[in-house]
C-alpha cells in the first residue's frame, strides 16, 4: 500500500513539473512578444566599477540620466574623475567618484564602507571592470593571466561580499555581471580571457541559485548576466566575417545592459539571437559545432 502510494506520489510530481515546464515555456514566448515593463532606477544607489572609460562610462552616463545616484570605481583616478565630471556638467548632480582597484580586497572593503557612510547602502551593483589580452596561451606572461583572473573573476567576490549582504538583509537589490560572447563558446586567444567570462557566468548562476533556496524562493534581489558581443572598446581588434556580427558601440552597449536589468532579464546576450544560437550549438557533435565556428570565423587578431 505504501509503495503504490510512493509510485503515484511521484507520478503527480512528475507530471506536475512538466506543467511548471510547459508553463514557463510559455510564459518565455509570451515575454519575447509582450516586453516586461522597464522598472524605475531613481532614487536607486548604482555603483559601476570600471567607470572610467568605455562601457562602464556609459551606463554611469544612462543610469544618471535615469535618475539613479551614480557611484563610480575605477583604478585610474584621473578617468574616473572625469566620467563624473561629464555627468555633472549634464546637470546631475547625484554622482560620486572613487578610486579602487577591485583586486585588492582590503581596498574594496575599505572604500565599499566609505561609500556606504557618505552615500549609502549600494542597491545595484555593476561589475563592469575587465581586461583581456589577446595573445595565445603560449605568449601570455604568468602576470597577465594572474591580472585577467584577478580583475574578471576573483574581484567579483569582493564586491559582492560588499555589497550583497545588505541587499539581502533590506530585501532589495540587483547584481549586473559583465560576461561575454566566449563566455558562451569558446574563440582563438582567449584561453585566459574565456574561461574567466565562463567563470562569471557560474559565479551569477550559483549565487543566484544558492539565495533562492536559502530563501526559499522569497528573496526579492535580482541578478543579470549579460554576453556582449564585440564591443568597440579599443581593448581588442575584432575579426568579424559577416556584418551582422559587427562591434557595438559602447553607448549602444551601454543602454541594451540597462535595458535588461530595468527588465530582470536573468541572462542577456548581445546581440540577443546569441544566446539561444550558442545552446543550440552546445548540442551539435563537437566536429559539426567546430565546423559552425569556423565558418563563422569570429576572433580578434592577436596582439603582437
Amino acid at each position: 500500500m505504501i509503495k503504490t502510494y510512493n509510485i503515484l506520489y511521484l507520478l503527480a510530481e512528475i507530471l506536475l513539473l512538466i506543467l511548471k515546464i510547459v508553463y514557463y515555456i510559455c510564459e518565455d514566448i509570451y515575454k519575447l512578444i509582450v516586453p516586461t515593463k522597464m522598472k524605475s532606477v531613481v532614487g536607486e544607489i548604482v555603483l559601476i566599477t570600471g567607470a572610467g572609460h568605455g562601457i562602464g562610462k556609459e551606463l554611469a552616463i544612462g543610469y544618471a540620466l535615469l535618475g539613479a545616484t551614480v557611484v563610480c570605481w575605477d583604478i585610474n583616478e584621473v578617468t574616473n574623475n572625469q566620467t563624473m565630471d561629464d555627468i555633472k556638467r549634464m546637470g546631475r548632480n547625484s554622482v560620486y567618484a572613487y578610486k579602487c582597484n577591485v583586486t585588492d580586497r582590503e581596498e574594496v572593503f575599505r572604500i565599499a564602507e566609505k561609500v556606504k557612510k557618505e552615500v549609502g547602502d549600494v542597491t545595484i551593483l555593476v561589475n563592469n571592470a575587465g581586461i583581456v589580452f589577446v595573445k595565445s596561451f603560449l605568449n601570455q606572461s604568468v602576470d597577465e593571466i594572474a591580472r585577467v583572473i584577478d580583475v574578471n573573476v576573483t574581484a567579483h567576490y569582493w564586491t559582492l561580499k560588499a555589497f550583497l549582504p545588505s541587499m539581502i538583509k533590506k530585501n532589495h537589490g540587483h547584481i549586473v555581471a559583465l560576461s561575454s560572447m566566449v563566455g558562451l563558446l569558446c574563440g582563438p586567444y582567449s584561453t585566459v580571457y574565456s574561461p574567466s567570462k565562463f567563470a562569471v557566468k557560474a559565479i551569477m548562476e550559483a549565487i543566484s541559485e544558492e539565495l533562492r533556496i536559502l530563501s526559499n524562493g522569497k528573496s526579492s534581489v535580482k541578478f543579470t548576466t549579460v554576453y556582449p558581443n564585440f564591443v568597440d572598446t579599443g581593448l581588442a581588434k575584432p575579426k568579424i566575417r559577416f556584418s551582422l556580427m559587427k562591434p557595438l558601440l559602447p553607448q549602444k552597449a551601454a543602454a541594451l545592459i540597462i535595458d535588461a536589468q530595468r527588465r530582470n532579464h536573468e541572462n542577456k546576450s548581445i546581440p540577443s539571437y546569441i544566446l539561444p544560437v550558442s545552446k543550440i550549438l552546445r548540442h551539435l557533435p563537437d566536429k559539426a559545432l567546430k565546423c559552425v565556428l569556423d565558418f563563422i570565423d569570429v576572433s580578434a587578431y592577436p596582439e603582437h
